[in-house]
């Protein structure tokens, strides 16, 4: 009976792959995964594998890239199926076991779509950037302080280059960088492997040596804003004019001096720079138009641009930023959901004519992801700080 079980299971399976297409069977641990989990799984097609005992479950998905895909179970109650291939890189996932979504207990945990879930990695052609190498590393410290804007206790990640340790009299330029929607001040070290893109681009002599902060800017709609269950947001401009003011003033007021205050920084406004991605880069158009006289140095990764208009109405921008670096995945520009109504490219162009240092970057094959985010700080990193 046991084998009878066991015929049907692998049948059952093989229906599931065939449905699929042929499935190659080099599927290898996830480097994602905690310690000593043999799944996740990821094969040279970049499928992803997942398996979980549930012998009580009716059934079993896994869910990623918004596409679900059924899981087969076997006679001991265990449940295995995989993905259609995966682009290259992080992906957040979940299982969803009788209709209740939930993280695999095989993988580290990460936090996305504003919660701690599951996430995959799909080796990329161009991993050895953010490898884990030997080379000097830096240290990522967890800083926890009071915001007097916020009136509560906040944290923040900040990054200090391998050398910052070694010479205690030397002071380092700082680059804000933030993170998108439903991700929090984890998701640049975690999921984006800053701190190893820096390692090895100041190995490799590519890129001069600074620190990094990562917050939160997490922005939530006003509650008199907020649209009924079911019901359409508010008409008018989208994000609502002055929706990035708070983590501005927090930011401005409360993280730019507290770090110049405990970290060895060269506090002024040639040495200081902000980026982000997707909701983090919208927050970066709108902070740094309003204060120039702040940051020197802007990158925007998969959120938007700036325009010739958003020059006309922030003329000190032009004199007082050094470097405008604009990126997407190609995927994302073929799309052209992140564009915010413009032409990024476009808008490069017209900025480069009018004399600014303007860099606009396409990273090849990837959509909103994280390895557009990873891809864009590395070509961005090194034009930071330069003579």
């Amino acid at each position: 009976m046991k084998n009878l079980s066991k015929s049907i299971f692998l049948m059952a399976f093989s229906i599931v792959t065939l449905s699929q297409g042929q499935v190659v069977e080099d599927f290898q641990p996830s480097s994602a995964n905690q310690p000593g989990r043999e799944y996740p799984k990821v094969n040279s097609e970049r499928r992803v594998r997942v398996q979980i005992s549930a012998p009580d479950a009716n059934y079993v998905q896994l869910d990623i890239g918004a596409v679900k895909y059924d899981l087969v179970k076997d006679e001991n109650g265990v449940w295995t199926g995989e993905s259609a291939p995966q682009d290259e890189g992080f992906h957040y996932y979940q299982l969803n076991i009788d209709g209740a979504s939930v993280p695999d207990p095989g993988s580290l945990y990460f936090y996305g779509a504003g919660r701690w879930g599951s996430g995959v990695e799909i080796p990329a052609h161009d991993q050895e950037f953010y490898a884990l190498k030997n080379v000097p590393h830096g240290q990522v410290r967890e800083h926890i302080y009071f915001s007097e804007i916020d009136n509560a206790m906040r944290r923040c990640f900040v990054y200090t280059p391998p050398c910052y340790e070694l010479k205690p009299e030397k002071r380092y330029p700082v680059l804000y960088l933030q993170h998108g929607g439903g991700e929090n001040e984890t998701g640049w070290s975690a999921q984006g492997k800053a701190n190893l893109i820096m390692d090895n681009l100041i190995a490799e002599g590519k890129a001069k040596p600074f620190i990094i902060v990562m917050d939160n800017g997490t922005w939530r709609m006003p509650e008199r804003s907020r649209p009924a269950d079911g019901g359409e947001r508010p008409r008018g401009p989208w994000p609502p004019t002055g929706w990035a003011d708070g983590f501005m003033n927090i930011l401005t007021k409360d993280i730019i001096p507290m770090i110049d205050a405990n970290y060895r920084t060269i506090a002024n406004q040639q040495n200081r720079a902000m980026a982000g991605l997707s909701m983090g880069a919208m927050q970066t158009r709108v902070i740094t138009l309003a204060n120039s006289d702040i940051f020197s140095h802007v990158g925007m990764f998969s959120g938007g641009s700036i325009s010739i208009e958003d020059i006309e109405n922030n003329p000190d921008f032009m004199n007082n930023v050094n470097l405008l670096f604009i990126s997407f995945g190609s995927t994302e520009v073929e799309s052209g959901r992140y564009n915010m109504g413009t032409d990024p490219a476009l808008n490069v162009e017209e900025l480069k004519k009018r004399g600014l240092n303007a860099h606009y970057y396409v990273s090849p094959g990837t959509a909103h992801e994280w390895q557009t985010w990873r891809r864009s700080l590395y070509q961005f990193a090194p034009l930071l700080f330069q003579e």
